[in-house]
C-alpha cells in the first residue's frame, strides 16, 4: 500500500495570559505528513486510526510555558501534535492483548493514525478495550461514557455523601459532566438547582429533572439560591463569583466538590471574599483529579453508565465538530462556552 496522509494538529504558540487561544496561531492543521499503514514499525504495540477526540476545558491549561507553575497535567509540547483522550480502531497489532479490529479509548495525539509501540502503556488508566455491547456510539465514549461521564460519577460517590431531601447545585449543568451529576443526584432523591448559559441549555437540563435551572446571564446566581432556601452540596465547575454565591447559600456542614474553575482559564482569577464561611459553617471541600479515583471506581462505572445510556436513563447532548481542521474552533468553543453539549471532533465516520 502507497503512503497515505497522517493530518495532525499541532501546538505552536503559547497564548498570553487571560486570553483565549487563537486557531491558526496557537494551534496549527497540517497535513503535510504520510504513513505507510502496512510497514511503519510496530515495535511491539499497534496502529490506531482515530475516529473521535474529546475537546474539554482543561485543555487551556496545558497551553503553557514549561516552566510555568505545576499543575495536574504536564504542558503540551510546542512543535508537537495536541493529545487527549479519543476513541481509535486498531487497524495492526503485534501486542497480545489488543487485535485488529479492536476498539481503544485512551489517551492519543491529535492525528489521523498513531502507533502505540510500548506494551507498558495497555494500562487501565491508559488505554481501554471497548467491547460496546450497549451500541452507544462510539463519541459517547469519549465524553459521557468516558473522562467527562467518569467525572462526574466517581466525584459524586466519593464526596457527596447525598441524602435523600437534600439540595445540590450544579454549575455548568449543560455539560457532560455538570448534566450527569444533575441525573445522578435526581436518582439519589435531591433537590436540583442547575445553572447553564443560554436559554436553549436551560431547556435541557429541565429535560434531564433539574428542580430549580436558570440562566446565570440572566438572572443572578445568589438571589436564586438564597430564593431557594441555601444548598447542602455545590458541584463547582466554575469558581469566582459563583463559588462566592454558592458559600453564602451553604448550610452548615455542605459539601463543596471542586471540579473545575472555568472562569479562571481565560480570565483573571476572581477570588472570593468570603472564605470565612468554610470554618464558620465547618463546610467540607474536596477538589479532585478524576484519574486519581479511577482505581476505586472505574469497573464499576463500566458496568453502570454505559447501559445507563443505551437505555436513556442517562441523557446526554454533543456538539460535534468534523475534521482535525476543526479543532482549535473547536477548543475555543468550549472555552467561551458557545458549544452545546460535549464538544467532539469527528476525525472520521469510516469505523
Amino acid at each position: 500500500m502507497a503512503p497515505i496522509r497522517n493530518a495532525r494538529v499541532l501546538f505552536n504558540s503559547i497564548p498570553a495570559p487571560n486570553t483565549y487561544p487563537e486557531p491558526g496561531k496557537t494551534t496549527v492543521y497540517d497535513d503535510s505528513r504520510t504513513i505507510d499503514l502496512e510497514t511503519v514499525p510496530l515495535d511491539g504495540g499497534f496502529l490506531v486510526k482515530t475516529l473521535v477526540f474529546s475537546i474539554d476545558p482543561y485543555m487551556r491549561g496545558r497551553m503553557r510555558e514549561p516552566s510555568a507553575q505545576d499543575s495536574y497535567s504536564p504542558p503540551f509540547t510546542l512543535g508537537e501534535p495536541l493529545a487527549n483522550f479519543a476513541v481509535g480502531l486498531v487497524v495492526r497489532s503485534e501486542h497480545s492483548a489488543v487485535k485488529m479490529g479492536d476498539h481503544i479509548y485512551g489517551f492519543l495525539p491529535f492525528q489521523e493514525y498513531t502507533v502505540v509501540p510500548d506494551p507498558a502503556h495497555i494500562r487501565p488508566d491508559i488505554f481501554r478495550i471497548l467491547e460496546a455491547k450497549e451500541g452507544v456510539p462510539w463519541s459517547a465514549y469519549v465524553g459521557v461514557c468516558g473522562m467527562a461521564g467518569s467525572t462526574a460519577h466517581h466525584g459524586w460517590h466519593e464526596y457527596a455523601h447525598a441524602k435523600p431531601g437534600e439540595t445540590v447545585f450544579v454549575t455548568s449543568a449543560a455539560g457532560p459532566v455538570g448534566g450527569t451529576v444533575v441525573q445522578l443526584a435526581k436518582a439519589d432523591g435531591l433537590k436540583v438547582i442547575a445553572s447553564a448559559g443560554s436559554d436553549e441549555k436551560v431547556s435541557f437540563v429541565e429535560s434531564l429533572g433539574a428542580d430549580v435551572v436558570f440562566n446565570y446571564k440572566k438572572e443572578d446566581t445568589r438571589t436564586v439560591l438564597q430564593r431557594e432556601g441555601g444548598i447542602d452540596i455545590y458541584w463547582d465547575n466554575v469558581g469566582g463569583h459563583i463559588l462566592e454565591a454558592a458559600l453564602d447559600a451553604a448550610h452548615n456542614k455542605a459539601r463543596f466538590i471542586e471540579c473545575g474553575m472555568i472562569s479562571a482559564y481565560n480570565g483573571e482569577p476572581y477570588g472570593p471574599k468570603n472564605l470565612t464561611h468554610i470554618i464558620s459553617k465547618e463546610l467540607k471541600i474536596n477538589g479532585f483529579v478524576v484519574r486519581n479515583l479511577y482505581p476505586k471506581y472505574r469497573d464499576q462505572f463500566y458496568k453502570e453508565i454505559p447501559p445507563m445510556v443505551a437505555s436513556g436513563q442517562v441523557k446526554y447532548m454533543e456538539d460535534r465538530s468534523y475534521g482535525l481542521e476543526s479543532v482549535g474552533e473547536a477548543i475555543v468553543s468550549v472555552q467561551k462556552g458557545t458549544n452545546k453539549g460535549k464538544k467532539v471532533v469527528i476525525v472520521t465516520e469510516n469505523k
